[in-house]
């Protein structure tokens, strides 16, 4: 289950750090009256609440919007935000000590400046939190509320001694990072996604307990960076809901970044002894320990929905799975809908924002959009980068759909070649005997943009034939995807085919 920061760590009270704080977190902050009844209360700032309250508000709907701790979330305060603008950097470093594969010189010897690193990701993180600053929503008309917000009836809640009555509302809650039980880990102090960006000095040594995305691109990050990187991961294999190949070829880019992997290993115990961190490792039958400068937890999220009285508004919720909606996002209680981390499988800042216009949609004006027909990309943001959309292979082979792939690798593609970034792939599933896209993996330096072409081909119903007479700029990666849809349009050249066409051609 989540707990609470780890209070070992905060962040340099700089200037940039004072500015951010008065835009998600202003200390002057008085509460407005309260102006009700409200035609949409929501609880949580994060991205699923604030696109939510600026869409309804600018729909011209009286909303109230409550946040406990700091606007934007995960996304802007510890998440995508600081985590992007870190591997960005990291990047950099690597592609220095790789110069000279492009035919560049550097010195020697690359010093990596961590506080500059840093100092770039809080800079950037404030920047970017102005854009939903306490100022700016007030002044678009939306009531601001700080404080723990908790439901006293199904039409009611609180938030410092104020009663706030709705027509309907949005817990938008989102999730807190879970803590692994590991035995001495709270004693031996850790870091989580809340507190790593806050980070002054770099880990001589770093354990990252996880091998999800979080653990993957962070591992990635702090050893490009300099640490010396061990992740602990108790399956047999990392990113468990990627397809192998994909999980295979990031393997290899992580043995030659010098990350330790350590699979099918579990971490059951932590003790300080001469101001080192000694973890205990189990796998299988084998037991070891290793000696690090500091942990970073990346084992997923729990959502939060402790403490919200929800008893008392009527809503059902489960502890590990979040508030339990149907597919228009609406809880037990008709009047409450749910939305980002707290309730939904995948906790992406896009899902969120996705499912949050689904909620104004439904909730106040009457609208029938259903969560299970959105189309999801997500992307895995290492280098390469993993990203997906629609079916696995395996999941049509469960829903007994058949399927055909087609592949090409990035090696194939010119523009890949001149980068040097061939290792990779984009694979593209589509419905047996027909065009209709049901899926894609691709892994390469740009997934994450490349993706969106198939995802927008996928919710527009333009199938892979159509897409094979899409004009691709010339030479870039995402001509990986134009030639993948070419491979399926000379699969339709069947001997039948080529046959008549040849007695075409020779009269």
């Amino acid at each position: 289950m989540s707990q609470p920061r780890n209070p070992s760590i905060s962040a340099p009270r700089d200037t940039y750090e004072r500015e951010r704080m008065a835009h998600v977190r202003p200390q002057a902050w008085s509460n407005p009256s309260v102006s009700g009844p409200y035609h949409l209360v929501v609880i949580g700032a994060g991205p699923a609440g604030l696109a939510a309250a600026e869409v309804a508000r600018a729909l011209g709907a009286r909303v109230a919007l409550i946040e406990r701790n700091m606007i934007g979330g995960d996304c802007l305060n510890d998440g995508c935000i600081p985590s992007k603008t870190m591997i960005r950097t990291a990047q950099m470093y690597a592609e220095m000590r790789d110069a000279r594969r492009y035919g560049a010189q550097v010195p020697c010897n690359i010093t990596v400046d961590f506080p500059a690193v840093m100092e770039r990701v809080r800079r950037i993180r404030t920047h970017l939190s102005g854009d939903d600053s306490a100022q700016h929503l007030a002044k678009n008309g939306i009531d601001l509320f700080f404080g723990d917000a908790r439901f006293s009836g199904s039409d009611t809640l609180t938030v410092k001694g104020e009663v706030l009555r709705f027509e309907k509302a949005l817990i938008a809650t989102g999730a807190s990072p879970m803590i692994p039980p590991i035995s001495g880990l709270a004693e031996a102090s850790y870091l989580t996604n809340e507190n790593v960006f806050d980070l002054t000095e770099l880990p001589r040594r770093l354990m990252v307990v996880g091998g999800g995305p979080l653990g993957c691109e962070l591992a990635q990050a702090f050893c490009r960076l300099g640490s010396k990187t061990t992740i602990v991961q108790d399956m047999p294999l990392f990113l468990g809901k990627e397809e192998r190949d994909a999980a295979q070829i990031l393997s290899d880019a992580f043995a030659r970044d010098g990350i330790e992997v350590r699979l099918n290993t579990t971490a059951i115990a932590v003790r300080v002894e001469n101001g080192e961190k000694l973890v205990d490792l189990v796998s299988d039958d084998y037991r070891s320990t290793v000696a690090v400068d500091a942990i970073l937890t990346g084992t997923g999220h729990a959502p939060n929905v402790q403490q919200l009285g929800l008893d008392a508004a009527g809503v059902d919720y489960d502890l590990n799975d979040g508030v339990r909606v149907d597919d228009f996002l609406r809880t037990s209680n008709p009047n409450i809908y749910a939305a980002g981390d707290v309730c939904l499988e995948h906790k992406y800042t896009h899902t969120a924002e996705a499912a949050a216009h689904i909620v104004v949609q439904n909730a106040l004006f009457g609208g029938r959009e259903r969560l299970s027909e959105l189309v999801i990309p997500w992307c895995t943001f290492t280098d390469p980068e993993i990203a997906h959309v629609g079916l696995y292979v395996r999941e049509a082979n469960q829903l007994d759909i058949p399927i055909k792939t087609f592949t090409i690798p990035m090696h194939e593609i010119a523009r890949a070649v001149t980068d040097s970034e061939e290792n990779g792939f984009v694979k593209i599933h589509v419905k047996g005997r027909t065009d209709k896209i049901l899926g894609a993996t691709i892994v390469a330096r740009h997934a994450g943009d490349m993706i969106n072409e198939i995802t927008l081909a996928m919710v527009a119903g333009i199938g892979l034939r159509t897409l094979a007479r899409v004009i691709h700029a010339y030479p870039t990666q995402a001509a990986a995807i134009q030639q993948a849809a070419k491979a399926y349009y000379r699969a339709r050249f069947t001997p039948g085919i080529q046959a008549r066409a040849r007695r075409w051609l020779a009269r």
